[in-house]
């Protein structure tokens, strides 16, 4: 499976997708539908582009049309990591209208908001076009929806961080200001961190990072705030022997001469907190 498909099992996505149809029923259903619409009336619906992008969230509104009806019938015609184009269709859904019209509202804000995601990441991956630089996503994402979101920079040909606080070890500036310094808060970290732990440190100065190698103990070095020369600096100064991200204030204008300093990552909070829903619709 390549990146630009990635996916997970339906299983971990469906209370996500259940708890949004749960909200937006209610207490007693689509009240709407059921006045008006026969209960035999049968359609066929497609989800349009209205927008250039790429698409994510096909394999969450699809989970949403068949929690709400097991015997639609949905076919995806472009998948998570497809790019798409105005008048495009991605999906087809064919059955009883009551049952579409229930479900659509759920399925296009999970897959709006996803394709918004894949769409934003992969402009800021064509901006470290030539470069060996990579994008990556943080954990500044919608409370309880991380997975996708996550999954969504994927499909935009992007890189994901740590899923959670148990995933490493990232010693940001307020453990630093808590621990007692660079030095203290490394030997700590080595003195408990399993084999399979890896550690990361943020600095936001290049005396800090000089203290990162003089101690050791640091697998990759987030370098926060910091303007292009002084990346460029930091770079040179590391000469390869941790990983470096760079991140704050990563931006899409700045993303090409930041990723030209030869920083191995960049990381944004934009990707999922400041995204544009990408507008997508549904047509009988």
């Amino acid at each position: 499976m390549t990146t630009a498909y990635a996916t997970v099992p339906d299983l971990i996505l469906e209370p996500m997708v259940r708890a949004a149809l749960v909200e937006d029923l209610g207490q007693y259903g689509d009240i709407t539908t059921r006045a008006v619409i026969p209960a035999e009336t049968t359609y066929n619906a497609r989800i349009n582009a209205r927008e250039p992008g790429v698409v994510s969230g096909m394999q969450i509104a699809q989970i949403a049309f068949r929690l709400v009806d097991p015997n639609l019938s949905v076919k995806t015609l472009l998948r998570d990591g497809d790019p798409c184009q105005p008048g495009d269709t991605l999906m087809e859904i064919s059955g009883p209208a009551a049952s579409i019209l229930s479900a659509e509202r759920v399925a296009l804000n999970f897959a709006g908001r996803l394709t918004g995601i894949a769409t934003m990441t992969a402009a800021f991956v064509a901006e470290t076009k030539g470069t060996h630089t990579r994008i990556t996503c943080t954990r500044k994402t919608t409370p309880g929806l991380r997975i996708v979101e996550k999954l969504a920079v994927l499909h935009g040909g992007g890189f994901n961080h740590r899923f959670g606080l148990s995933d490493a070890i990232l010693i940001k500036d307020n453990h630093i200001a808590a621990a007692g310094g660079v030095r203290a808060v490394l030997e700590a970290a080595k003195a408990v961190a399993s084999h399979m732990t890896r550690v990361e440190i943020e600095v936001d100065r290049l005396d800090q990072l000089e203290e990162v190698l003089a101690t050791g103990g640091a697998d990759v070095v987030l370098l926060d705030n910091m303007d292009t020369p002084t990346l460029t600096q930091a770079v040179k100064l590391v000469n390869k022997r941790l990983v470096l991200e760079a991140s704050g204030n990563m931006k899409l204008p700045r993303i090409a001469e930041v990723a030209a300093t030869g920083v191995d990552y960049i990381s944004s909070g934009a990707l999922t907190h400041s995204v544009k829903t990408l507008d997508l619709g549904l047509d009988f």
